[in-house]
């Protein structure tokens, strides 16, 4: 396959799909035993160059695949085009509890309810809903207990390429908050949100 038409292909996948896509899953989709994982990789690199130098459009490394985005300059335009469909706000009990979940996964409704001290059920629907954590598996202790964790959905969501780069605690919720207040100037926030580290 002639090396301009691949990159093209590669091009319009990263900016069509909805979800990043790996390198192994584009490989798939060309469906060319020459194209190789390296090949397609190297084809990647190339085009993030490109993007980096030309475009207010890059090419993001996010939840174990690749997607073309807004550069984060740019970002603010966009909330401001698709502001009621693209929001999606976490409520403090919900960024706490989701805080939980991400730093101590796989963890159990119960262990949660103890860090938090509060009934959690309504928040984990929630978030269940909105495919940010997920049922991993059950404890093996007596009654079996849900175990959660996180999701794709939750790196995407946090630009983040695998949970190794999840940043420490306290920056995980003041970025949410600082987020939040850009989109509401005029409020006063109310997500002062305390954790005791040596709890997490």
């Amino acid at each position: 396959m002639e090396r301009n038409y691949l990159r093209g292909i590669i091009e319009t996948l990263l900016f069509i799909t909805d979800k990043p896509l790996s390198v192994k899953k584009i490989v798939e989709l060309i469906e060319d035993h020459e194209v190789t994982e390296e090949v397609v990789q190297q084809l990647i690199d190339e085009l993030a160059t490109d993007y980096l130098k030309i475009s207010a459009l890059e090419i993001r490394h996010v939840a174990e695949g690749y997607q073309i985005a807004t550069k984060p300059e740019y970002s603010e335009y966009v909330r401001r085009l698709y502001r009621e469909r693209t929001a999606l706000r976490l409520s403090p009990a919900a960024l706490e509890t989701l805080a939980i979940i991400a730093y101590r996964q796989p963890v159990t409704k119960a262990e949660i309810e103890e860090t938090r001290g509060v009934d959690c059920s309504g928040v984990l629907e929630t978030l269940l809903e909105k495919k940010l954590i997920k049922i991993v598996s059950r404890k093996e202790v007596i009654g079996r207990p849900l175990l959660y964790g996180t999701t794709q959905e939750f790196l995407k969501y946090f630009g983040l390429t695998s949970l190794s780069d999840l940043p420490p605690l306290e920056q995980f919720i003041e970025q949410n908050i600082e987020e939040e207040q850009q989109e509401n100037p005029a409020e006063e926030t109310k997500n002062n949100l305390e954790f005791d580290n040596n709890n997490l």
